[in-house]
């Protein structure tokens, strides 16, 4: 018997693929380039708008003799047994195997971007969480579990990490972020990749690119980001996680840049991506993005020329079921309106991918399940729970009423605080799907906030009310919130998001705002709840930033958990009672007021407070803050702090900063030290600080640590105004700081030499290292 070359696992991918193609219909080649949603809804009532508009009726079985590229959320679309969806995701792929002529599976893909979107499976803290614990080691570890799972019942893509920066906290999709800053999002992004490519999960890079940067943080208008803003603002978590996460897959953002939609976009997808950056992996359409280049961006007449139009930027599959690249494609390469050679490129990309995955192997089989699938192990919930604890932000304190006292009266006030719900973000199972089938179990424990604080303090007398709905408008309920506070020593006022879909949440996809005030009624109940005299502890629940001063000074305490997962109820308490110290930290600033803050801290000096505007921008609590239950001294810094001039370094050069930070306190904490980089001269205006460097220090009472910051000259690289990415001779600062506005220490160099221009062999992140003292 002879093996084909392209089933001989000898030979090099590349090889065998050519061979493969070679021997392909173009209708085989075409069938490579698209998924099929399975599981999608044809009512229009399902998980997105145009989605009647977007399914397509095909014969199954006489689709799948062609091959099939992709299998679209077998798991994420409705309530399945784990065992079960295994044992049928399986069977669909040896019967996809059996139908063609070569055998071919295809390439199984779901959501995972807060978990494994699949009921049952651990629903993990949302990515705005991820930011705040400043552990990208704790988010790798949290993303092998993901990826773990996902292997473990067939799946083979995730369509994660979110990587877009977020411009303006009114958009709906703050949640789906891990912040406003683009390294934190980039060291982050690139942790989760690594966790989920090491586990074998394809991880795929969203929403590349622009998409956060939508005029009036609107979902899907149009990116009003410049050139500058776009190359060092939108574009560095990308390369990050490409070049350091190693991802293997980008999706297309749904936005259009200047009038060109990013699904369309050759500069973007092709020049950029594969020329400057080199990548060789599979870029695939964001939900129904072809044919919207039709029906939404208008810049097609048919579904042929949308696909003409993807393909020719560099769109390998369309996704999540065929609509463009199907028999209109194939009809279009027929006539020759469509090269052929299109069709190749992609096929040729998606067929090296399914090299890399064995699906070309001659002994290729769907590996037969387990009886019974655990997707949330007590080893997931341990980690979730250590994310969700590592996440929860201490806001304020200033009287020190937190911790809570065990014995002492709590009435529990607030829409969030009995919601298992108010834990989880939109692509959370329970919230994306879940709430489509109320007469199914949520299929995970949800601990509430108010059940996990009655956990933590047995003997307290813990009262509750609502006092009012999340964004309904009814006030009703003010009057009984208002008595049980003023019975109690503390009011804990528990208010937040509800996430959702398009419109059926506060937070979430298609859920923007118009402005940063708290939903509903909610504002009004803690002004209610603060003019009782008792000492009230804000604890917000939500998926963006809101607007608190209002509340400045009005306040006990304040606990910022942005939607922290099914562990997310303990761990919150775990904060209230001080069995958790609180160790998150901001990952977006929290506005003063609702309406004079639509910005992040990345603000050159027109973009900070000044008297040429009566609105002051300066955020009540900044990018980076944080505060604990303990006390942390910051000692024996090394930089050149004083220096008239500063330190000399090349444009090609480095310089070292460190310091000693011990845990001056009764009890074990973790202290985050930041280094931001100010640039008091360029040749284009530059944010007046940015993040480029931090490290997590988890301290013992009494324990010291030094830790220093391995400055490279590249990291404070910029796009000029010719659209080079330079480093500029001249005077910088390095400060190390506790926020972006909190700066402890601060170190002054000049780079000598000539501009120098950097390109993708540049330095993207800043190495640290730790060392205990004596």
């Amino acid at each position: 018997m002879t093996t084909a070359p392209w089933r001989d696992p000898a030979l090099p991918a590349a090889a065998r693929v050519d061979d493969l193609l070679s021997r392909m219909t173009l209708e085989e080649k075409v069938a490579q380039l698209y998924g099929v949603w399975v599981g999608a809804a044809t009512d229009g009532d399902g998980v997105a708008p145009h989605q009647q508009q977007m399914n397509t009726d095909y014969d199954w079985d006489e689709l799948i003799t062609l091959g099939l590229g992709q299998l679209t959320r077998s798991f994420g679309t409705a309530p399945v047994d784990p065992a079960l969806g295994a044992q049928a995701l399986a069977r669909a792929q040896r019967r996809i195997a059996e139908a063609g002529r070569f055998g071919i599976p295809a390439v199984a893909h779901e959501e995972c971007l807060a978990g494994f979107t699949a009921w049952g499976a651990t629903a993990y803290p949302v990515p705005l969480a991820w930011g705040a614990t400043f552990d990208p080691a704790l988010v790798e570890e949290m993303a092998v579990r993901i990826g773990q799972d996902m292997r473990a019942v067939g799946v083979h893509q995730g369509l994660a990490p979110v990587l877009d920066v977020v411009r303006d906290p009114r958009w709906g999709r703050v949640e789906e972020t891990a912040g406003e800053d683009p390294y934190l999002v980039g060291t982050i992004g690139s942790a989760y990749v690594r966790g989920l490519e090491s586990a074998g999960i394809v991880s795929t890079l969203k929403h590349f690119a622009g998409y956060a940067s939508s005029a009036g943080a609107r979902n899907l208008a149009p990116v009003r980001a410049g050139t500058r803003e776009f190359a060092d603002v939108t574009l560095p978590p990308f390369e990050m996680a490409l070049r350091e996460g190693g991802a293997r897959s980008v999706m297309a953002a749904y936005t259009e840049t200047d009038g060109v939609p990013a699904s369309a976009d050759p500069r973007l997808l092709t020049e950029l991506l594969r020329e400057q950056w080199g990548f060789t992996g599979t870029v695939v359409a964001d939900y129904f993005a072809v044919d919207f280049l039709r029906i939404l961006h208008r810049v097609a007449g048919t579904p042929a020329e949308s696909a003409h139009l993807a393909l020719a930027a560099g769109i390998d599959v369309e996704l999540p079921t065929l609509k463009c690249y199907g028999k209109e494609l194939v009809a279009a390469v027929q006539d020759g309106t469509v090269p052929e050679s299109l069709v190749d490129r992609a096929a040729r990309r998606v067929l090296l991918q399914k090299c890399e995955l064995g699906l070309l192997d001659e002994d290729w089989a769907a590996d037969a399940p387990a009886e019974s699938i655990d997707l949330d192990s007590a080893e997931n919930r341990a980690v979730a729970r250590r994310v969700a604890e590592e996440s929860v932000v201490l806001l304020a304190n200033p009287d020190g009423v937190l911790p809570l006292s065990p014995d002492t009266r709590i009435a529990v006030v607030g829409p969030r605080a009995a919601d298992a719900l108010a834990m989880l973000g939109c692509y959370s199972f329970p919230s994306h799907v879940g709430t489509q089938h109320p007469e199914v179990p949520m299929g995970i424990e949800i601990p509430t906030l108010l059940d996990a604080l009655r956990g933590e303090l047995p003997v307290a007398k813990v009262t509750f009310t609502e006092g009012c709905g999340v964004s309904e408008p009814d006030a009703s309920g003010f009057e009984e919130a208002v008595a049980r506070a003023r019975e109690a020593d503390v009011c804990v006022a528990v208010l937040g998001d509800r996430s959702g879909l398009f419109g059926r949440g506060t937070s979430g996809e298609g859920c923007d705002v118009a402005d940063l005030a708290l939903p509903g009624v909610q504002g009004a109940l803690l002004d209610a709840l603060v003019e009782t005299g008792v000492p009230v502890v804000l604890v917000l629940l939500t998926g963006r930033p809101y607007a608190l001063g209002r509340w400045d000074g009005l306040l006990g305490a304040a606990v910022q958990a942005f939607f922290p997962g099914e562990e997310g109820g303990p761990a919150v308490a775990g904060v209230l009672s001080g069995r958790v110290n609180p160790s998150g930290r901001l990952p977006v600033s929290v506005p003063r007021g609702p309406g004079g803050q639509p910005w992040t801290y990345l603000q050159p000096p027109l973009g900070l407070a000044g008297e040429v505007s009566s609105l002051d921008p300066t955020p009540l609590y900044p990018f980076g803050h944080g505060v604990s239950y303990t006390t942390f001294e910051w000692s024996d810094f090394q930089g050149a702090e004083g220096a008239a001039t500063g330190t000399e370094i090349g444009t090609d050069g480095s310089y070292d900063v460190s310091l000693t930070v011990r845990n001056t306190g009764d009890r074990a904490g973790a202290e985050v030290v930041q280094l931001y980089l100010h640039d008091p001269v360029a040749s284009v205006t530059r944010p007046d600080v940015r993040l480029i460097g931090y490290r997590r220090l988890e301290l013992d009472p009494g324990e010291s640590r030094r830790v220093t910051f391995r400055f490279h000259a590249d990291l404070s690289s910029f796009t000029d105004r010719t659209g080079r990415r330079v480093v500029e001779p001249g005077a910088l600062e390095l400060r190390l700081a506790t926020s972006a506005s909190d700066v402890r220490h601060t170190a002054h160099l000049t780079l000598t030499g000539p501009v120098r221009e950097v390109g993708a062999e540049r330095r993207l992140h800043c190495e640290t290292e730790t060392a205990p003292t004596v």
